[in-house]
């Protein structure tokens, strides 16, 4: 997840001239604004968007939810970065269910705060609000991880919008890494896919609740996308998790997408790649369609 190497190297890019094909975001502050700017989804279904309170046993998480209009869909959960439930995750989400997914972006954050916890100006170059988040994400442990997922993955299963004869999917970024792999480990039967954007950091330790020691409970097919100075930082990671998907008998497509730095996939963010978003995009889609049928 974020921390003070990964913004050595944004800060870095930035000083070198680093150029993103994105518009001003310090003005964006809505979610429509943002869908605006990603790629139009093929004959997209209409939307329902709407704020739901999912109920938990630490209390009642804040989330947004969006699915076709019509029909039941595969459910999704989507799990925000370090920054939390905020318009990027929304527009990403609205992509999604355009695509025909009934999808719910949860608040990491609601035992602390409602949604969203820091400004459409905060910047994760800032430490102040750094430490603000760092705060509310050390919170997130694997066991309360664990419970939420249970908990938004009932929540999906009582809507009329989700088709119950089809599996769950998760996806998350930065820190959403960990905690896909802890939904998927959480309700396996469930479960059937579950995609890693830039966050493969912490998924792999010596300590024995490591994520990937996880890999085995759940049959969950996975993408892991990950960032190339994420895995400059930690190469051996992505060996281990193959070497531990492998020895599970799970499928897994775990790739280094080149030239990108950790927080390249969320359209808000200073080091947005749309090329390489784009490509992690389709893989995902993918991985949906095939997990999911």
């Amino acid at each position: 997840m974020c921390d003070e190497l990964t913004e050595k190297d944004n800060e870095q890019f930035l000083l070198n001239g680093g150029k993103i094909d994105r518009r001003d975001f310090s003005k964006m502050g809505a979610a429509a604004l943002l869908t605006a700017m990603l790629p139009k989804v093929a004959f997209a279904n209409s939307v329902t968007e709407t704020s739901v309170e999912v109920a938990t046993p630490d209390g009642v998480s804040d989330c947004y939810f969006v699915h076709p209009s019509r029909g039941k869909h595969p459910g999704v959960i989507i799990w925000p970065n370090i920054m939390g439930l905020r318009p990027a995750n929304k527009a990403l989400a609205k992509r999604l269910a355009e695509a025909g997914y009934s999808v719910l972006v949860v608040n990491p954050y609601y035992r602390d705060a409602k949604a969203p916890v820091v400004g459409p100006d905060a910047s994760t170059r800032d430490p102040d609000t750094m430490k603000f988040l760092r705060g509310m994400a050390r919170k997130l442990t694997n066991d309360a991880g664990t419970s939420d997922a249970k908990a938004y993955i009932d929540f999906l299963d009582d809507q009329a919008s989700v088709d119950l004869d089809r599996k769950i999917g998760t996806m998350g970024y930065c820190m959403g890494g960990r905690l896909i792999m802890l939904t998927a480990a959480a309700v396996p039967y469930r479960v059937a896919a579950a995609a890693s954007f830039h966050g493969s950091s912490g998924l792999v330790s010596d300590r024995p609740d490591s994520l990937h020691l996880l890999i085995p409970k759940s049959p969950a097919h996975v993408l892991h996308a990950i960032a190339e100075n994420d895995d400059k930082r930690s190469p051996e990671t992505k060996n281990i998790l193959r070497a531990a998907y492998k020895a599970a008998g799970v499928p897994a497509e775990i790739e280094v997408y080149e030239g990108t730095l950790h927080g390249w996939c969320t359209p808000d963010s200073i080091l947005y790649n749309e090329k390489q978003a784009e490509k992690a995009w389709a893989r995902l889609l993918h991985l949906f369609e095939d997990a999911l049928a």
